[in-house]
């Protein structure tokens, strides 16, 4: 009987094999496009210094643009500069039963490699969506119990996700993948204490690096151990329980990645549902200053991984429920000047924050939440959300889709620079590799690059 490992990487190979399922390209394309956004629009943030800064420190010098940035680096720099800066704001793509953001590691190894593997547009688009949706399916075989332990799953998943989205583009055997599997075993990485620093993104672009490493080893002639992903391997320690026959299970058509979701709002999905509850109360409340208290019904996992009461900054706002609701409620919407460092230390958000209960509830489902706001001198409001905004039964169209990444380039590539990325990644499978992609991740409104 082959081994679990050995079933997943084979079936992976001959996925790759294929021409994408309609469904699945649209699925990808639509992922790609979202996760291209969110990297280009956090580039210049902070974390993205401090690691332009190392790697020049290190004289890690390459060819590899960087999106956002007049830049290039080699392509391991290049990856965790890319993974990092994807996940960096939590606006990524998020596949809801997992929490698997699997875009951001799986676009770091996109656009690491393209400078050096030259194969054509289809096969890079099938190796972000074999990379996705590895991760997925890994994910599905040890949640929810992973989380629970602890475990930051877009770190640990990612770097299997890299891993195979690296071999797809090297043209690695199923043999070949399975040793790569072996390295990137011994290399994942991530846990929850690190919500709200620079550490979370970390995990995703440290998880694009290794996973290109793995692949490299492997496509060199590195052997790994036998079945990383069985019965003795890296998923025991990671859950209690494993259903191995989501590894071994054939998918057909029936792929994870359409399940993968886009938020509206950049914080911890889990808050969605109470966000959009927020923002519909706030227009039934002319002076948000007479709100006494608030009361959310929710998901016992949003005080769970957003239960912080007083963030400190904006990265720490992005894992409070409380903050969430009460800038929505303040200020009627949540983007990302809501939650920056500036709105996170605001008076008017502390003092609403603190009047903030959440009131976990088996009854609701993730997506929803219902909201009581109580008024000095005024009826209450109340709000019931059945299905969050950017939910798998509520999903953002494509032209709001295109508005989100409109609103996060455009502050970095000028006007216009979300068109141009939708355009080439809607010509990808034409393509002739993924430069052109990344060339119109990096070029301003007068169509030069950064």
């Amino acid at each position: 009987m082959r081994s679990t490992t050995e079933e997943f990487c084979d079936r992976l190979v001959n996925a790759a094999a294929k021409p994408l399922p309609p469904a699945v390209a649209d699925a990808a394309r639509r992922s790609l496009f979202n996760v291209l956004g969110t990297a280009v629009g956090a580039a210049l943030s902070p974390a993205g210094d401090a690691i332009l800064a190392a790697a020049s420190e290190l004289s890690a010098r390459g060819s590899v643009p960087v999106l956002g940035r007049a830049a290039v680096l080699d392509e391991h720099w290049a990856a965790l500069f890319t993974g990092t800066a994807a996940h960096y704001d939590d606006f990524d793509d998020t596949h809801l039963a997992t929490v698997i953001h699997p875009g951001a590691a799986t676009l770091g190894v996109l656009v690491a490699l393209h400078d050096s593997v030259d194969v054509s547009g289809e096969r890079y688009l099938a190796a972000f969506a074999l990379g996705c949706e590895a991760q997925l399916r890994i994910g599905n075989s040890i949640s929810p119990n992973h989380y629970d332990r602890g475990w930051h799953i877009t770190g640990t998943c990612g770097v299997f996700g890299a891993a195979v989205a690296a071999g797809v583009l090297l043209g690695l055997t199923g043999s070949e993948l399975r040793n790569a599997f072996g390295a990137a075993a011994t290399m994942t990485l991530g846990h929850r204490e690190a919500f709200g620093s620079m550490t979370k993104p970390f995990h995703a672009g440290k998880a694009a690096a290794n996973g290109i490493l793995a692949a490299r080893l492997a496509a060199a002639g590195y052997v790994g151990s036998d079945d990383p992903l069985g019965d003795d391997g890296v998923l025991t320690v990671f859950a209690d329980a494993i259903d191995h026959d989501e590894l071994r299970r054939p998918w057909g058509n029936d792929w994870e990645l359409n399940l993968n979701a886009f938020k509206p709002y950049p914080c911890g999905i889990v808050a969605h549902p109470l966000i959009d509850a927020a923002v519909e109360a706030s227009a039934q409340i002319a002076d948000p200053a007479t709100i006494e208290a608030v009361e959310v019904s929710c998901h016992p996992l949003v005080p769970e991984l957003m239960g912080r009461l007083q963030p400190s900054d904006g990265l720490q706002s992005r894992f409070s429920a409380r903050h969430g609701v009460a800038v929505a409620l303040i200020d009627g919407t949540a983007g990302l000047r809501e939650f920056s460092d500036e709105r996170a230390t605001s008076a008017d958000v502390i003092a609403l924050r603190a009047v903030t209960e959440l009131a976990p509830t088996e009854d609701c489902a993730r997506d929803e939440a219902r909201i009581t706001v109580r008024r000095r001198d005024a009826d209450p409001v109340v709000v019931h959300v059945e299905h969050a905004r950017g939910s798998i039964a509520r999903p953002l169209t494509d032209d709001e889709l295109l508005a989100k990444v409109d609103a996060l380039t455009e502050p970095v590539l000028g006007v216009g620079s979300a068109d141009r990325i939708l355009k080439a990644v809607n010509n990808l499978e034409s393509a002739t590799g993924f430069s052109d992609v990344v060339d119109a991740a990096r070029t301003n409104q007068k169509g030069s690059a950064l």
